[in-house]
């Protein structure tokens, strides 16, 4: 089917701008494509920002980013067959880590649906089956009096705990085709209530009014709910120690007297948990990174509170309360009472189990090789200011970071949810763009993004983005000339490493080709071309050449 030309008539694509405009979207990623073009022309009659990206994948990392950012709804246009097929593994991640988001992608025309082999462009056997992994739910809209109505159901969805991403697809020629629809004038889209059944509540606290040594982790879903406030009255309350995991990085002050900080990994802070009588686990499933690669053995009882409902005793037997974090958290502090026992650690108080613990495990760093390692991420942190967000890749400066980065002010966000690479850069492009779209300045606007060498290849033809759009990122790439993670892995599980080397571009003169500033730089000098980066204009680039070694892993014995 060829492009109509419908000059003048407003379209199904109209319809969407409308649509998504009057549900609060201000901007949109994505890449045009021959079914698509409906809505690039209908967004020529509209008011929404369009960034377009340079790969699919890029495009969904870029709207996740922006949503973790604003706290808003990332949008996404992709194309029919191989672009929407590439956006997968960015929408994993969304999907993963529960990133509202609001994808809309193009589709064959009507009559070549259903399987049928008509040999059209970009045809698939049923595309929408293709994304039912890395979405909430997918939708086919027919008929363009359906769209308005569509996008509001998916924006109610995508916005309703468990967030995260809902799929639309609409026809080449529901798109292009004149309507006589009128122009979309409000819509609404209110999350769905998700609070905690009262029956659990009331045992939950009965649970922890008796606790002598209750603690608590703190997973992503923490803060997707906006839990903190709720968290901090309650640990309190209890006197209770808080992990956060790397999904829930920030969710407690770093420093608290109470803050078990993010070392989730080291089997100082597994001993603690599995001491605790009490264990409230908040919007995480003890995963394999939460419970110390599945060695975690609680002795006590556990009450766990998340949004999905799959997640509850996943992992582990106890108390499964499904709501969002935010209501149940906010409901147990209304009833906890100050704890009816006292907070009692085998002699010691809450307070100095966590100081002793956090000795320990810096004792530990201590003694092992890790000076620059150590050295490299102080540095990193006394450069970022205290309210700057992070974007941080599947990398060996990440798995640091999951441990040692206090977010201060700022937000910290990695792409440990699915564990795709390629994941920092674009995703921070996303996020720079939503906070000048909220009306910071670029100043205030600019996020540090953090990648390996390995990682950076995905997502390098971003610069270009980045330029175009002139968007206050700075990105660091850690260059050790492989796959260094899995190296590491490999050195320690088989005595050598297979196919983890990578030959790769002079990073400096690669970003320079388009048009981005960068420097190369020892890594001893790396906070001071960072704070050089963060006071410049639009993209830059440092690239420090080092080879960063993990702390030893603790789940196999000291």
């Amino acid at each position: 089917m060829g492009i109509e030309d419908s000059s003048g008539e407003r379209n199904g694509g109209d319809l969407v701008v409308e649509t998504l405009e009057a549900l609060g979207a201000k901007t949109v990623f994505g890449i045009p494509g021959q079914h698509a073009l409906g809505l690039f022309d209908a967004m020529g009659r509209g008011n929404l920002h369009f960034v377009s990206s340079r790969v699919e994948n890029n495009s969904a990392f870029a709207a996740d980013g922006y949503s973790r950012a604003t706290g808003e709804v990332g949008v996404l246009f992709l194309s029919t067959g191989p672009g929407a097929l590439t956006s997968l593994a960015g929408l994993q991640e969304a999907y993963a880590t529960g990133v509202p988001m609001v994808v809309v992608a193009s589709q064959i025309p009507l009559e070549g649906l259903g399987a049928r082999r008509k040999g059209m462009l970009h045809q698939l056997d049923d595309q929408k089956a293709s994304a039912a992994n890395v979405t909430k739910s997918q939708r086919l809209i027919q008929h363009a009096s359906g769209i308005p109505s569509a996008i509001q159901d998916a924006w109610t969805e995508a916005i309703s705990s468990p967030q995260g991403p809902v799929w639309l697809e609409i026809p080449q020629n529901v798109l292009l085709d004149p309507i006589m629809v009128p122009p979309v004038e409000d819509a609404l889209a209110e999350a769905a209530d998700n609070p905690p059944r009262v029956e659990l509540v009331r045992e939950a606290v009965k649970w922890l009014q008796g606790a002598r040594r209750p603690a608590i982790i703190a997973g992503g879903g923490t803060r997707r709910g906006k839990a903190e406030k709720s968290l901090l009255s309650i640990a309190e309350k209890l006197r209770a120690p808080v992990i956060c995991t790397p999904g829930g990085n920030g969710a407690f002050p770093w420093n608290h007297e109470l803050s078990l900080q993010s070392w989730i990994e080291d089997r100082y802070m597994t001993d603690v948990l599995e001491d605790a009588d009490v264990l409230v686990v908040i919007g995480s499933s003890l995963g394999e990174v939460t419970s110390n690669y599945f060695t975690f053995e609680p002795r006590g009882r556990i009450i766990q509170i998340d949004a999905e409902p799959r997640v509850l005793e996943s992992n582990r037997p106890g108390l499964g309360i499904r709501a969002d974090a935010g209501q149940a958290l906010a409901a147990l502090d209304e009833a906890l009472a100050p704890a009816d026992v006292a907070a009692d650690w085998h002699g010691s108080t809450p307070e100095e189990l966590v100081k002793a613990s956090l000795a320990k495990v810096k004792a530990r760093l201590e003694s092992q090789d890790l000076a620059k390692e150590l050295a490299f991420m102080a540095d990193i942190r006394e450069a970022v200011p205290a309210d700057m967000q992070t974007f941080w890749d599947m990398t060996i400066a990440a798995y640091w970071a999951w441990s040692c980065w206090d977010s201060r002010e700022g937000q910290f966000h990695s792409a440990q949810g699915a564990g795709g690479l390629g994941y920092g850069f674009p995703a921070a492009i996303g996020a720079a763009v939503g906070l000048e779209t909220l009306g910071k300045p670029a100043g205030s606007a600019r996020v540090l993004a953090v990648s390996g060498d390995g990682s950076s290849m995905y997502s390098i033809s971003e610069l270009a983005t980045a330029k175009q759009h002139n968007v206050p990122v700075t990105w660091l790439i850690v260059d050790d000339g492989g796959y260094g993670i899995l190296r590491e892995y490999m050195v320690g599980a088989f005595g050598k490493a297979t196919a983890t080397e990578l030959a790769r571009p002079d990073f400096v003169k690669l970003a320079e080709a388009f048009g981005v500033p960068a420097v190369k730089v020892a890594p001893e000098d790396v906070g001071e071309a960072l704070k050089a980066g963060f006071a410049a204009d639009g993209p830059n680039v440092v690239v420090v050449e080092t080879l960063l070694k993990m702390f030893g892993p603790t789940h196999l014995g000291d």
